[in-house]
């Protein structure tokens, strides 16, 4: 099962897809800049919580950051697209190898998985008691 974690009251877990806005002061001037990305992994406990993000840029260069959870430069965390059920890895390194097509793949292919279990399943049968078998015979 995938790791989770919570900021503000917003649960958010590895394989989901978040924004995440945060302060940023630039001399006297502040002002919220916004990061959104896949969560590839949630590491450390209590205080010491932190959450990578990745995100594709411009050109297909790979960009990711971490956040410390309880870091007070965060205003908050939006989830855009929940990881699905297909997301079974507490870090997601991998998809640091693959492109943004193939990602949106794997999401694909799990929904599609769901799906067609949804369609497969049968209408249960009713028993026939066994007085009736007999009598029909």
């Amino acid at each position: 099962m995938a790791l989770k974690a919570k900021h503000k009251g917003t649960e958010f877990g590895v394989g989901d897809r978040i924004k995440v806005v945060s302060k940023i002061k630039e001399g006297e001037k502040t002002r919220q800049q916004a990061f959104e990305g896949l969560v590839i992994g949630i590491k450390g406990r209590g205080e010491n919580r932190s959450f990578t993000v990745r995100r594709i840029g411009v050109q297909q260069i790979g960009i990711e950051r971490i956040f410390p959870l309880s870091s007070p430069s965060i205003e908050e965390v939006e989830v855009v697209k929940k990881g699905l059920k297909g997301v079974r890895r507490a870090k997601l390194y991998y998809t640091r190898e693959k492109a943004r097509k193939e990602i949106e793949e794997i999401y694909s292919r799990a929904t599609k998985k769901e799906e067609s279990k949804a369609a497969k399943k049968p209408k249960k049968a009713k028993k026939t008691s066994k007085k009736k078998k007999k009598a029909s015979k």
